[in-house]
């Protein structure tokens, strides 16, 4: 631990208490793919200004800390919330996608991706290498590119949305690894331009009173089956807000109530408050309301009998993904790091580099067993 006092500024026995209270954990297992790196912790959870998913890097010849992303807070209700938030200022309306948030860092001579946990994922590390160019690092040596990695073969949520077959990183921010601040978005489209990143779409910049703007965008983007909207200042001084569509809300519901046993009940009740706001604000007449409920109905009962059948046929409850890898060794140690997060999974290797992997929610598939052999709820 005494590394870890030393990147953080700790003494040696407030670091080691870290560990004890399993603050710190392991951020990667140890291969020769990660070269560069000779130990990696991960917070677990907050710690005074350090954010849960902040990691700790011993490398040959240094230490670097790479900070957690910071919550972002979530707006039900589009008026009065973003005027109080943003005041005056611009208001910048970035496109939320659907995918899983990493931030690509330079290690020695590599890129690494760490995603929001601060687990150092080798299967999206590999894609780092070979889509993402590391000019960006000779030139800001200590800072992260914030992105959001989407496409049907992804490991955490695999979606077809944006017509991309594997993966694909989109850029959303630009941050100090140490200091966790943020470039302006100016500057981030500069840098995004100069060294040839993917940024996540910037739709609209309005003022704060628009909300007849806001609403068309976001109208727009649920039609479109799109995640949501990431409210910006444009000099990034001010916390960002996001905001789902109802298409995201349901979305999230149905793959919930699919594997209920593994989802908590405020992960569900959360969606159905932000359908419930959102209904109110947008004003809907009868017919509109009769819909969304049905939608929302149709989200929560349809996955839910579909796993009970499953269970009913003898079978586990999984999810299901292709995944593309380049290299063989990685998909040996990406099997490593799904036993680090403790996934219960297997995965077959099918050709041209690619594996199926399915994940299996034990604890969704106990229960609906268990209800089926005549326990009753607790």
């Amino acid at each position: 631990m005494n590394f870890i006092a030393q990147a953080l500024n700790l003494s040696k026995s407030a670091a080691k208490r870290l560990e004890e209270r399993n603050i710190l954990r392991k951020a990667l297992v140890k291969h020769p793919f990660f070269a560069d790196i000779e130990e990696a912790f991960r917070f677990e959870k907050k710690f005074g200004q350090f954010e849960e998913g902040t990691v700790v890097v011993k490398a040959k010849d240094t230490l670097k800390v790479f900070r957690g992303f910071p919550k972002i807070r979530r707006a039900l209700l589009l008026h009065p919330t973003i005027k109080k938030h943003f005041g005056s200022r611009e208001v910048v309306l970035e496109e939320k996608m659907n995918g899983y948030n990493v931030r690509i860092v330079k290690i020695g001579e590599n890129l690494y991706a760490i995603t929001r946990r601060g687990l150092i994922c080798p299967y999206t590390t590999e894609k780092a290498r070979i889509l993402i160019d590391d000019e960006f690092f000779r030139d800001y040596p200590d800072y992260m590119l914030c992105c959001e990695a989407v496409g049907k073969a992804s490991p955490y949520v695999p979606t077809d949305v944006y017509g991309i077959e594997t993966l694909d990183f989109f850029l959303f921010d630009v941050r100090d690894g140490r200091t966790n601040k943020p470039v302006t978005i100016d500057e981030k489209k500069e840098i995004a331009e100069k060294y040839n990143l993917k940024l996540a779409e910037i739709i609209a910049t309005v003022s704060a009173d628009d909300i007849e703007k806001m609403r068309e965008v976001l109208e727009k983007l649920d039609r479109n089956r799109r995640e949501g909207v990431v409210f910006k200042d444009r000099k990034m001084e001010l916390n960002p807000l996001k905001y789902t569509t109802s298409y995201a809300n349901q979305s999230d519901l149905m793959y919930a109530f699919r594997f209920f046993g593994e989802y908590g009940r405020d992960f569900m009740l959360s969606r159905v408050i932000r359908e419930a706001f959102q209904s109110f604000e947008f004003e809907e007449v009868e017919k509109e309301f009769n819909e969304r409920c049905l939608r929302l109905g149709k989200a929560i009962l349809e996955p839910m009998i579909e796993s009970i059948k499953a269970c009913k046929r003898g079978e586990m409850v999984y999810e299901e993904s292709e995944l593309v890898f380049e290299n063989q060794e990685v998909i040996e140690l990406f099997k490593m790091h799904l036993k680090l997060l403790g996934v219960d999974f297997t995965i077959e290797v099918l050709d041209d580099g690619r594996v199926r992997l399915k994940r299996f929610m034990r604890s969704t598939s106990d229960r609906i067993r268990g209800i089926l052999q005549g326990s009753p709820w607790k």
